[in-house]
């Protein structure tokens, strides 16, 4: 017995408090690398109301486009009218006892811990180079996500797989292109 799965585009909400950084360079990322058969949006508990400058500035050294990102509130994304979901991802790090939204609704929920690059202390090379190492991590997850054959997966299957990425892609593995 077969359960129906979504057929593509595949609609996935990255989660975390602020939407600024973390969640932006995912949402992003999954436009840029899942073409047609992603819809990727962000959103966060406590949106900081501005996309951060650096987040944007580490897309565009890499080619991905900004236009249209903007930090908002997850408030868009349930209730009435919002979009039908597929898979959830949160991204808050919580090694770092950063509390996670909870988001409920009948879609695959993973977690992808990953620290936050704009709570980087230094000069502006740090800064830069803390948005370099997050944005290589997300790329490495992003790249694994896409290549999932989630059309062919049961939900369970799906959330399973898609929470494995993150084990899979550990921060202390990944380096900046």
């Amino acid at each position: 017995m077969s359960a129906v799965s979504p057929t593509p585009p595949f609609r996935v909400l990255f989660l975390c408090t602020g939407n600024s950084a973390r969640s932006i360079l995912c949402e992003a990322t999954l436009r840029h690398l899942g073409g047609t058969r992603f819809v990727a949006y962000s959103a966060g508990s406590r949106p900081a109301g501005r996309v951060h400058p650096q987040a944007l500035a580490q897309l565009q050294v890499r080619g991905i486009a900004t236009e249209g990102l903007t930090s908002k509130s997850w408030d868009a994304f349930s209730g009435a009218g919002a979009p039908e979901l597929d898979v959830v991802i949160t991204v808050c790090d919580s090694a770092a006892q950063e509390s996670c939204p909870v988001f409920f609704g009948d879609f695959a929920r993973a977690h992808w811990s990953l620290s936050d690059p704009s709570q980087a202390t230094g000069d502006a090379a740090t800064l830069s180079a803390a948005f370099a190492r997050t944005h290589a991590l997300v790329t490495a997850r992003i790249r694994a996500l896409v290549a999932l054959p989630l059309d062919t997966m049961e939900p369970a299957q799906r959330a399973a797989a898609v929470n494995a990425i993150a084990d899979a892609f550990p921060a202390e593995t990944v380096e900046p292109a």
